[in-house]
């Protein structure tokens, strides 16, 4: 089913009573005919509309979505592991600029057509016309030339070294392939494409905006089939609605971050009804302080306010144990993390108050905030007003640190408006989360490295600034690895011990699913889908 220039915007206000579903009986074995017609459909929810299916745009386009009906030329595995995939192998040369892929010979697209270098370079130069689009993705705008060398042989050649170039290979988007149906007649993806012609195990079906979409198994596949015939993906907006639809029956599965509160999670767990599961860490949550203000300048001040609140009772008790205290910036599952040593920070509230004397701020007789020349020790925190374990963990930062007398004041924004403040280095202290697996550690060091995403102002104190920086672009050139293990062992314990960069817990995603469905498996990916192996019985 063609389903084109579907509207791009999400309208948020969908009533679940308005869901028609189809429903999977696996919850009661006594549907009987019923539920042996619907076995082959796994019903999933989530809380915005898929979005465009194109594998070259962004939001508001659903990154589990997009990875269903589009494929990569590299997998990224666990432990870090880079597979073929699309590209059966490739080789890399010398001065690390150029890469050459052999693709294989088996691939075609949804539609029939045929997978070759002609229509990945034809992809790539779709991505290179909007590359200030793409420039976050820092092997994008290092793309010099891009050649279909013959019909299995694609080469890209870079205008300098970049060693994440594989690894960036594998991410959702923008670097994934769609046919030659699907492409407009100028060429132009970021307005829109023709068709959703892909070369993965899914093609869209059936959808409806903001209410359902359906993916059915393409049957032009080159890999192993998947084991159910339909995923349906009900547009469930509301958290709370999500889990009765669920505990109806009429929900299958339920996965990713934040999918429902960790209260429900706990319940529903508790039932031994249904199937939970938790995820390797996917990120880590992180306090980011900007040095350039002047309460938080001082590293004794940044140090005082890590000994100043119980991380382990904050986690645990925020998050049930769903989330562990995070003892490194980055989850130390991602490749170069390992092993890092690092400056540990355990509460002490002695410690923080003897900081905050030696930095100067002294607690006044009568009064509860710390002074220093007549100014109080204000400051303020900002986070996503709609992420309510950021809301809890604000608030209980709040009350610790006025026990050290300090006075915080939390405001919570929206997710735009939080990003484009870090941006504008407009904050005092801000909650963060790194972008996990693919894209880390080399996408964090690069945002950090690079101006206008906030890192590089909140670090602006750091005698070693201008080193680290340095240190920091040189790292992702490196063609020697032993070198490059040696320079993450540097760079990333430097930006933690320093303490504007703050771990608070390691993110993990969720899953809830009924006792009929088999084989889930997160994937290595924190953005792609888990219906690779899944089954229901």
């Amino acid at each position: 089913m063609n389903v084109s220039r579907r509207k791009k915007s999400i309208i948020q206000a969908v009533s679940i009573l308005s869901i028609t579903t189809l429903l999977f009986g696996c919850s009661n074995p006594n549907e009987g005919a019923d539920n042996k017609k619907n076995k082959d459909t796994l019903t999933m929810a989530w809380p915005r509309d898929i979005g465009e299916m194109n594998p070259h745009v962004y939001n508001p386009s659903q990154l589990f979505a997009q990875s269903m009906v589009y494929e990569p030329l590299v997998h990224y595995a666990e432990g870090g592991k880079l597979e073929p995939f699309l590209a059966k192998s490739w080789d890399i040369s010398k001065d690390g600029k150029t890469y050459t892929f052999k693709l294989r010979d088996d691939v075609k697209f949804s539609d029939g057509s045929t997978f070759d270098a002609t229509i990945v370079k034809k992809n790539f130069d779709a991505v290179l016309k909007n590359k200030a689009l793409h420039s976050w993705l820092g092997f994008i705008s290092k793309i010099d030339k891009t050649e279909a060398v013959d019909k299995q042989t694609f080469r890209m050649t870079l205008s300098e070294a970049y060693y994440p170039t594989i690894q960036e290979l594998a991410v959702v988007r923008p670097v994934r392939f769609l046919g030659e149906a699907g492409f407009p007649k100028n060429g132009d993806t970021s307005k829109g494409v023709e068709q959703e012609v892909g070369t993965g195990p899914w093609v869209l079906d059936e959808y409806k905006a903001d209410q359902y979409a359906t993916f059915k198994v393409n049957k032009n596949y080159w890999g192993p089939k998947p084991k159910v015939k339909k995923i349906k993906v009900d547009i469930i907006p509301d958290a709370e609605s999500r889990v009765l639809a669920f505990e109806k029956g009429d929900i299958d599965l339920i996965f990713g971050e934040g999918a429902i509160s960790v209260d429900a999670y706990n319940q529903l767990k508790e039932t031994k009804s249904y199937k939970t599961t938790m995820s390797e860490p996917v990120a880590t949550r992180l306090l980011i302080m900007n040095t350039k203000k002047k309460q938080l300048a001082d590293e004794r001040v940044r140090q005082a306010l890590q000994y100043g609140f119980d991380k382990k009772t904050l986690v645990e008790g925020i998050t049930s144990g769903l989330e562990a205290p995070a003892d490194f910036i980055l989850p130390p599952n991602l490749p170069y993390t390992s092993n890092l040593n690092v400056e540990k920070r355990d509460f002490d509230v002695e410690k923080a108050k003897t900081l905050l004397d030696e930095a100067g701020w002294k607690l006044p007789n009568g009064k509860k905030v710390r002074e220093k020349d007549g100014q109080p020790l204000q400051i303020e925190m900002m986070y996503d007003a709609a992420e309510l374990v950021q809301k809890a963990m604000a608030e209980t930062l709040q009350s610790e640190w006025a026990t050290i007398g300090v006075d915080l004041k939390i405001v919570g924004v929206e997710l735009p408006d939080q990003v484009q403040r870090f941006k504008d280095n407009k904050f005092d202290i801000n909650m963060y989360s790194n972008f996990g697996a693919p894209y880390d550690p080399h996408t964090f060091v690069n945002i950090i490295g690079t101006d206008g995403f906030g890192f590089k102002e909140a670090i602006s104190a750091y005698p070693n600034k201008d080193q680290l920086l340095q240190e920091m672009k040189d790292v992702l050139k490196t063609t020697d690895e032993t070198k490059r293990q040696k320079m993450y062992a540097e760079i990333l314990p430097s930006l933690q011990d320093q303490g504007a960069l703050v771990p608070i817990s390691y993110l993990k995603k969720m899953a809830i699913y009924q006792n009929g469905v088999t084989n889930f498996k997160f994937a290595a990916n924190r953005d792609e889908n888990p219906f690779a192996q899944i089954g229901i019985k």
